[in-house]
């Protein structure tokens, strides 16, 4: 009897913390579709199943775009409230943020439009007065009060209620979309618990950014609509093609920048990315950022805070310091990955990770002390970033665009380059102090149990040090515009340098350093920037930090975060170069004891369910015979327990001494013999085999590009041994003179 002519729930499905089999997967769907397509000319009903099932990607991408802008809407207003909140509070209404409170004040003036009388610091509302030290005091002590509350509920959000909540989550999704299966990871408590957590701990004023955890919160939004649409609810690979189209929407709506977001999502985080998903990428980004445009949470009509217009053209000379830009942001790139990895491993290792509420708190109480003397640190990350970003005007009354003014302002046009005034060498100190803060205190916060992302502090401490470099070549032009390398194109009363270009440069410079990204890179700025005549600059700083953080160290920021949580993730950027074959690496080596096979006809169910309950191995090939070790195919464990324990339940007569086949008939039995199992339906007749002298090279390359799990090794038609994900990452440690237990995941 054949029981399984019906296919059995969970057959075909997989474990947590396994890889998925992408052959095998997309081989289904091409079954699926098959199957459809044909039944399509058949009826007018199952042509319109066909159509919708076509239309049901597309559908699902228009929902990811709009779940994920509106949550990234709802982020960046909460946020920005909740940060200005450690300041004071609207008392014409606590819902307003400073902004917003002083746009509805009629006492404001234009040089003084961020006081008003409607806006009162915790000073004013609990000692009357805003004026003196002790003033001063309160408003101190209420910041830091602030921000080790919101710290504290963040991290105890996350220690409770979802334990993947924490970190950017870029690391995990890449691995989940080379094929690793973590459950829980884009599950609906850790969508709740992120979108709360991360602002609150933006609004923590810890140095940290929302933009790494909202590729997240999009992912988690894909994975959970994923769920209505059968066609990807039942196929992990196909899944995987949504979150890597979600991935893209989450960049679309953390930078307005909806073509970064697809490059993106194909240079820094996606495996597997045919043309198809490209298009869909393309359409959830589009919608995603339209949302948020629709949302609009800064109320400038754009969807990022540090948006910023260029007119003036850079010079061929500019481009020496941009890529000094470019170097720096290499080093410091290098250096971060170095020193924060040094510091992940060791919370990991130490009793440190034990007490993540403690680090936390710690943490927070140190950078809010040292941040609120200080304007620069005391403001919002992207704030400054803004301010950094901005082309000084006639009107701006930042401290950075104190200039003095010695010409006839009638004259309209550019401004032209003028010396710098006290405020802008006081501020030129004030962001020195704050590069300082920001370099050492990103290092210890970055990996801590909260969400945090890593784009808008790598991009700050840029900014600042291009700001710093442009504020420097713009007085050097002015006081020195004689001499040879500016005479030819800077002449006096011109506007030659634009200090904040340097530090937009700058930032693309360190971002590319700690992350490795280019060309996704180069687009995203110049989206942020809308300006399409600063892209060789861009080009030049990000292609020079990539080169000098290569140099000193392969690995980006996220791969190194990989490494250090032993994700079984296969690098598809870095050359196996060494001369092993596959006979080197499979399991059984020389003197371990005979690789574990199944026989095709001649094992009964407790023969089976012994193997299954001594080994703890994935899925056993089948062979002809036990001498012959001729291969029949691969069998997966998963499926053969609840394919026994299905056929118990529903086929009389199966008992412990029944006979397992894997054939296509079984032969006829003997009377009074209890009744035989039929299990061909659930084997892999395919296994992918290579011979035992096939190079390593190649078979490394096999498991990237067809993302497999497992290999047989054949000597002659001869089952010889297993090569499995595992066995490829731990040899190619190995080579690398790593430890090679150090893959594996725990």
């Amino acid at each position: 009897m054949d029981f399984l002519e019906e296919p059995i729930p969970g057959v075909g499905t997989y474990d947590d913390f396994n890889t998925i089999d992408w052959v095998r997967e997309k081989s289904r769907d091409r079954d699926r579709h098959r199957e459809i397509t044909n039944k399509s000319k058949e009826s007018t009903w199952a042509l319109i199943h066909s159509v919708s099932d076509a239309f049901s990607g597309w559908l699902l991408m228009l929902l990811i775009g709009l779940l994920s802008g509106s949550l990234a809407g709802l982020i960046d207003i909460s946020a920005h409230w909740m940060t200005d909140l450690k300041e004071g509070i609207c008392t014409g209404g606590f819902w307003f943020n400073h902004e917003h409170c002083c746009w509805n004040s009629e006492h404001v003036t234009f040089e003084h439009r961020d006081k008003c009388p409607e806006w009162n610091s915790w000073a004013q509302l609990i000692i009357n007065t805003d004026q003196g030290a002790f003033a001063y005091i309160v408003n101190y002590f209420m910041y830091v009060l602030w921000a080790l509350l919101f710290a504290f509920l963040a991290v105890s959000l996350v220690k409770a209620f979802a334990p993947y909540a924490c970190g950017s989550g870029i690391p995990e999704i890449k691995t989940i979309l080379s094929g690793f299966i973590i459950r829980g990871y884009l599950g609906k408590w850790t969508l709740v618990i992120k979108t709360i957590t991360l602002v609150l701990a933006v609004s923590s004023g810890l140095s940290l950014g929302k933009e790494g955890p909202l590729v997240h919160v999009a992912c988690c939004c894909g994975n959970i609509l994923c769920h209505c649409f059968n066609k990807y609810r039942k196929n992990e690979a196909k899944r995987r093609e949504v979150l890597s189209a979600a991935a893209a929407a989450g960049v679309s709506v953390a930078f307005g920048a909806p073509i970064g977001g697809v490059l993106f999502s194909l240079e820094e985080v996606s495996y597997y990315f045919p043309l198809k998903t490209l298009w869909r990428s393309f359409f959830a980004a589009l919608v995603a950022a339209f949302t948020l445009r629709s949302i609009n949470p800064f109320g400038n009509s754009r969807l990022v805070l540090f948006y910023v217009e260029f007119h003036t053209p850079w010079h061929l000379f500019e481009l020496v310091p941009f890529i000094v830009l470019g170097i720096f942001g290499g080093l410091w790139g290098a250096l971060f990955i170095r020193t924060n990895i040094a510091w992940c491993r060791k919370r990991k290792t130490t009793q440190l990770g034990k007490y993540p509420v403690v680090e936390v708190l710690i943490v927070t109480a140190i950078t809010a002390i040292l941040a609120f003397p200080n304007e620069y640190t005391r403001m919002s990350t992207s704030e400054l970033i803004s301010e950094l970003f901005n082309d000084c005007g006639l009107l701006d009354s930042s401290k950075l665009c104190d200039y003095e003014n010695h010409f006839n302002t009638s004259k309209g046009g550019e401004l032209p380059d003028r010396p710098a005034g006290v405020g802008v060498y006081s501020a030129m100190w004030q962001l020195a102090l704050t590069l300082i803060l920001k370099i050492v205190i990103t290092i210890f916060t970055f990996g801590m149990k909260i969400p945090s992302g890593l784009f808008i502090p790598s991009m700050a401490v840029g900014a600042i040090a291009g700001r710093l470099l442009g504020v420097g070549m713009e007085q050097l032009a002015y006081y020195h515009h004689d001499w040879g390398i500016f005479n030819s194109w800077c002449s006096q009363g011109a506007d030659c340098i634009t200090p904040g270009l340097y530090a937009m440069v700058g930032a693309a410079a360190c971002l590319g350093g700690v992350t490795r990204m280019t060309v996704s890179l180069v687009v995203i700025m110049f989206e942020l920037t809308g300006g399409l005549e600063y892209i060789v600059p861009l080009m030049a700083a990000a292609m020079t930090s990539k080169w000098v953080a290569d140099a000193l160290g392969r690995e980006g920021i996220y791969d190194a975060h990989i490494r250090l949580n032993g994700y079984p993730f296969l690098e598809a950027k870095e050359e196996f170069a060494h001369k092993t074959l596959a006979m080197d690496v499979m399991k059984p080596r020389r003197n371990d004891p005979l690789l574990t096979v199944l026989t095709q006809d001649s094992m009964t169910v407790e023969d089976v369910e012994t193997i299954i309950s001594e080994t703890t191995y994935s899925g056993f090939p089948v062979v002809v015979s036990r001498e012959s070790q001729r291969l029949v195919g691969f069998v997966l464990r998963r499926d053969l327990i609840i394919s026994i324990e299905n056929a118990r339940k529903k086929q009389d007569g199966v008992v412990s001494t029944s006979i397992i086949y894997f054939t296509e008939h079984s032969p006829p039995m003997p009377p009074y013999t209890p009744p035989t199992l039929k299990l061909r339906n659930i084997l892999d007749l395919s296994p992918f085999t290579v011979t035992d002298l096939t190079p390593m090279e190649i078979v490394v390359d096999i498991f990237r590009k067809l993302g497999l799990r497992q290999c047989l090794v054949t000597h002659n038609g001869r089952l010889l041994g297993i090569i499995t994900k595992k066995d490829v990452l731990k040899h190619i440690a190995q080579m690398a003179n790593q430890d090679p237990d150090s893959i594996l995941f725990n």
